[in-house]
């Protein structure tokens, strides 16, 4: 099933977020005009709108006709895409890589753009399940290849630091579209380049 997460929303007025989290702050039982907190809500609300600017960010927009003609049927892999993203349970930071291949049928896309997906997806709240699903079914979308594999390693700050707090701990996830999901010498040659280090 395809996911539904390539729709652009119009993000809140400005300020409106800080005033709610003034209020949080109250809850907390902090003094949100103390000088150290006078303006916190404010860099607050900046910074999340940052973390969160992938629901303004649409596939097309980064595409932008980076699409290009080429006889080319090898692998093509981006590997080692630094991210970051939020939990959507606890609203807490969670990072790692992300691993792209996709086997090229008529075209290919720039490589700078293949981050870039990586960035629409990370910066919102998410899944990191999801998050795999939507960047396989991105560059799926883009170019319709022969077939797409994702893989992202990513360590949980809701794991690191409360809850089960096992800071060492880490979620692999995989999606894998087309000749990936059918050949298993196609995944193997895959997870074989990723893990490769020279």
């Amino acid at each position: 099933m395809k996911t539904k997460a390539l729709v652009k929303v119009m993000p809140p007025q400005e300020d409106e977020i800080a005033g709610h989290l003034r209020d949080v702050l109250r809850l907390l039982g902090e003094n949100p005009s103390r000088e150290g907190l006078a303006r916190t809500p404010e860099r607050s609300e900046k910074a999340l709108r940052f973390l969160t600017s992938g629901y303004t960010t649409s596939l097309e927009e980064i595409v932008n006709e980076a699409v290009f003609s080429v006889k080319i049927d090898e692998m093509v892999i981006v590997k080692d895409i630094e991210f970051f993203s939020m939990c959507e349970h606890h609203l807490l930071p969670f990072y790692g890589k992300v691993h792209v291949a996709y086997l090229p049928k008529d075209k290919v896309i720039g490589l700078s753009k293949i981050p870039r997906i990586v960035n629409m997806f990370a910066r919102r709240l998410q899944l990191q399940e999801r998050m795999t699903q939507q960047i396989a079914e991105a560059v799926e979308s883009a170019i319709a290849p022969r077939g797409v594999a994702v893989l992202v390693e990513a360590q949980h700050f809701c794991m690191m630091m409360r809850g089960v707090e096992k800071q060492h701990s880490g979620t692999v996830t995989s999606n894998m579209l087309g000749t990936f999901r059918k050949s298993k010498a196609t995944r193997d040659e895959f997870l074989a380049l990723v893990r490769r280090t020279a």
